[in-house]
């Protein structure tokens, strides 16, 4: 017990306190729960053989689907001002310094894994009555040794009603930031109204206000693709490519979603037609889609404009 310190916390006023950051609340949300992975049915058909987010082909669709706008990836961020510095070149010194900033900007936008959600902590380790009623607030108990790394960190907490358990994640994260505050984070108090924990929520929320253009360019937006896909629920993302003429992503797109869902009405049409390019799309939006014709209308509408 000599690593370990007390303290009395009133959760009870506080019980629902979160890690919020405050400018960037989306982005921060899904780099710190690493993307959660969508929903599926282990019962399902297809689900022994649906590929993996690190497979090398599912992380090439994603990759070009995710797009490389240089100016997005090297946007200015809030720092100290420094002159700006010019430098004369050659056309050959340019091109090598262009393919040198593309080669860069790569690096930047790899995506990060797409991990499980993780399971809740449920470990009582003892009931004790002869405690029970002895105090109102909750003791938290908290090994803050240095080095060892946050997430082996022993936790626990004496509730008023005798039980000492594990704490969970929530109450893991609102402590430690107590003692090893990570910056860009903060303890605040709760909103009058609830909002949904997690990353997929807010995926899900992106996804209903079609905000693509948030996470598009960007490393976060593989992981979007992936929970889109999973979830069946891409017909807003092909309509937003169609719309800005991308329609080979669009066809990609549809591509990842039938390996995904290798079941589907979608490829076993593709596969008896040999359907490939918009063809594959047309398909996709008959036999598939949840909003056939707005998807058509997209279709018809990039078509012309790209032939």
């Amino acid at each position: 017990m000599a690593a370990l310190f007390a303290i009395r916390c009133l959760f009870r006023s506080y019980s629902r306190v979160r890690n919020v950051d405050q400018n960037t609340r989306v982005l921060v949300r899904c780099s710190r729960r690493m993307l959660c992975s969508a929903p599926s049915d282990s019962s399902s058909p297809d689900a022994h053989v649906k590929p993996q987010f690190l497979d090398a082909e599912v992380q090439d669709i994603l990759t070009r689907i995710t797009g490389l706008n240089l100016e997005k990836v090297f946007r200015p961020i809030k720092q100290e001002l420094k002159p700006p510095e010019y430098k004369l070149m050659t056309d050959a010194q340019l091109k090598e310094a262009t393919q040198s900033a593309r080669e860069q900007a790569q690096r930047l936008l790899k995506m990060p894994p797409v991990l499980p959600e993780r399971k809740p902590i449920i470990d009582v380790l003892s009931e004790d009555k002869i405690l029970e009623g002895m105090d109102t607030a909750e003791y938290v108990f908290t090994d803050i040794t240095f080095n060892i790394p946050h997430r082996e960190l022993f936790i626990v907490i004496r509730e008023p009603t005798r039980t000492l358990k594990k704490a969970s994640w929530e109450d893991r994260e609102r402590i430690l930031q107590v003692y090893f505050p990570k910056e860009g984070r903060r303890l605040t108090a709760p909103r009058l109204q609830g909002e949904p924990e997690g990353a997929c929520s807010h995926l899900a929320d992106l996804e209903k206000m079609g905000k693509y253009d948030l996470l598009h360019s960007t490393r976060h937006f593989g992981g979007l693709v992936w929970y889109l896909v999973n979830a069946r629920r891409v017909d807003g993302l092909i309509i937003d490519m169609l719309q800005k003429d991308l329609w080979q992503d669009a066809v990609s797109l549809v591509g990842l979603f039938n390996k995904v869902h290798p079941h589907s009405e979608t490829v076993q049409d593709a596969s008896s037609q040999q359907a490939s390019g918009l063809d594959l799309l047309k398909i996709y939006a008959k036999r598939e889609s949840q909003r056939a014709g707005y998807v058509e209308l997209a279709l018809q509408t990039s078509a012309e404009s790209s032939f």
